[in-house]
Parts: C-alpha cells; sequence; structure tokens
C-alpha cells in the first residue's frame, strides 16, 4: 500500500494563538490564561493528546470488528505530567514534552478478557499516532521568509 501524506497549515493569529487548517477545517490552537494565551482553543500538547484518543477510537473500533466483536460504549481518558519549565527557557533538567502519557479505554462490550488482552496489544501496534508518541520520528523544522 502506498504512503499517505497528510499536512496541515497554520496562520499565527497572536503570539499564543494559532489557526491551523487541516483539509476542510480550521482548529484554534491557544494557550490558557495562566500561560498567556486567551483559551480561543486547546493548547498543543492539548491536541497531541487529542489526536491519540482519536486515534485509539478509529483503531480501537477497526480491530474489534476484524476480531468479530462490537464494542457498545468507548470512553478514552488520555492524561500525563509535562513540566513547562524548558518551554519557559526556565530549566533544562527535564524534556520540554510529556513525561509519559497513560490512554485508559474505558468500555462496554461482551469480549472475554482474553480477546479484550489482544484486542488492546493490536491497537497499540497498529495505532499511527502511539507509534509516534513512543518511537522517535525524525522532524525538521525549517525557516523561509514569506513571499
Amino acid at each position: 500500500m502506498p504512503d499517505a501524506n497528510f499536512r496541515v497549515r497554520a496562520v499565527s493569529e497572536s503570539p499564543t494563538r494559532v489557526a491551523v487548517k487541516a483539509r476542510n477545517f480550521t482548529m484554534i490552537v491557544d494557550e490558557p490564561p495562566n500561560l498567556g494565551g486567551d483559551d480561543k482553543g486547546a493548547n498543543p500538547v492539548e491536541y497531541v493528546l487529542a489526536a491519540l484518543a482519536g486515534c485509539l477510537n478509529v483503531v480501537g473500533h477497526l480491530v474489534a470488528n476484524e476480531m468479530g466483536f462490537q464494542i457498545d460504549k468507548l470512553e478514552i481518558d488520555v492524561y500525563g505530567p509535562l513540566n513547562p519549565a524548558r518551554l519557559f527557557g526556565k530549566s533544562y533538567e527535564d524534556r520540554a514534552g510529556y513525561k509519559e502519557i497513560t490512554a485508559e479505554m474505558k468500555f462496554d462490550t461482551d469480549a472475554d478478557e482474553e480477546t479484550l488482552k489482544k484486542w488492546v496489544e493490536a491497537v497499540e501496534d497498529r495505532c499511527p499516532v502511539t507509534d509516534n508518541l513512543g518511537n522517535s520520528t525524525p522532524v525538521r523544522v525549517v525557516a523561509k521568509e514569506l513571499t
């Protein structure tokens, strides 16, 4: 199967807020007031958690269908600690990102415990966002003048 390419484009609206276009959708990324923003949208690290929850939802249902069981209800709680000291240039002891991320998938299904164990393993293995967060992905930041 060939690679699928994805792209978003963003335009800064303020020092803390950016409007991001993904296909025909606009997402507002902003900081809460305690981090200098106007709270017009989730902040970047919250979108990371949201991306993981969204991906786990899609892959969770896909894998359940392949395994022959139905999920009647699924709730996903994603959280993790992050020290903002590096972001603000106060300390370089901790990394800038999450120290760890936990995703709790709570569901209503008739699948047995052994099936659910295999399901979770397959979902974690096949989720692209889990893969990106759990493994090193090369990232290049390039500066260019507007033309």
